[in-house]
């Protein structure tokens, strides 16, 4: 987690710990949503510590405009604009996680 309502917190809070062996294997991140990069940097540097063959990036969605890493993302389901997006596993602040579609939210 690194949002705090519809800005980045600066910071990733790991929700769950890393308890598989993954020295010498081929790991792939599997990632809802990359916007700035921060919880990728984050996720990235938990899983080299545990020596893998090769570590891979996919996501769901991406925001190009948003993304300040070099890290590469490997595989993308789609490019989307830089707004805040909830439904479909995306939520805000754990409100809209549940909707089947996936909306921009709209402040007024």
């Amino acid at each position: 987690a690194s949002y705090h309502g519809t800005s980045s917190s600066g910071s990733v809070k790991h929700l769950v710990g890393l308890n598989e062996i993954l020295k010498d294997r081929h790991v792939v991140i599997v990632e809802d949503i990359v916007d700035t990069g921060l919880t990728i940097k984050s996720l990235m540097a938990s899983v080299l510590e545990h020596q893998p063959a090769e570590v891979r990036v996919a996501t769901l969605l991406y925001k190009p405009d948003a993304y300040h890493e070099k890290i590469p993302i490997d595989h993308i389901a789609l490019s989307v604009p830089n707004d805040f997006l909830v439904g479909y596993g995306l939520d805000y602040d754990g409100i809209g996680r549940n909707l089947n579609h996936i909306y921009k939210l709209v402040e007024e």
